[in-house]
């Protein structure tokens, strides 16, 4: 990976190109509406407003190849060192490409050397058995989230969608 030298971008290269993340705007939230739209097996129809109203209250990341947004994480900090991933997507053309893995390493990143030490992730539990969301906690799990509890209903879901909670501790960071 490699620095681009514009503030609040890092760049890297993939097997498809440029890939850049930075600090969503407000402006960005149509493209990660799209982005959740673009993958109706993940998102129930409530989502893209969730997403577009969470963007705006939240700390958002956006993934870019040249200028079209790839993946975004929506992240909102609870407390002085926890955090919780409200919303992580990934377009589908990209899933598979180490888009996610990067995106996700960016952002902890960035929290660790915020004073983040605890992160948490929601996502459907494997008792529902909906089988496009094996890939989403095997995702969490190679990144080192544990699960550590399962909730249902959880506020706000529809009961028989069972929350698998996750949670990762960060490093602290290198003080200079």
């Amino acid at each position: 990976m490699r620095e681009n030298h514009l503030p609040g971008w890092t760049d890297r290269c993939d097997d498809r190109g440029v890939l850049a993340v930075r600090r969503a705007k407000p402006a960005d939230a149509g493209d990660c509406v799209a982005i959740v739209r673009g993958l109706p097996e993940y998102f129930t129809e409530d989502v893209p407003d969730k997403v577009a109203a969470d963007l705006l209250a939240h700390s958002t990341w956006l993934a870019v190849d040249g200028r079209t947004p790839v993946g975004f994480a929506i992240v909102e900090r609870r407390f002085a060192h926890a955090a919780e991933i409200l919303w992580f997507a990934i377009t589908a053309s990209r899933r598979g490409h180490g888009v996610g893995s990067w995106l996700l390493d960016r952002v902890l990143g960035e929290l660790s050397e915020d004073g983040l030490r605890l992160i948490e992730v929601k996502t459907l539990d494997a008792g529902a058995g909906y089988e496009p969301y094996r890939a989403t906690r095997a995702f969490w799990e190679k990144h080192g989230f544990l699960k550590i509890d399962t909730i249902d209903p959880l506020p706000d879901w529809s009961p028989g969608n069972p929350a698998a909670i996750y949670v990762a501790s960060l490093p602290p960071a290198l003080s200079g």
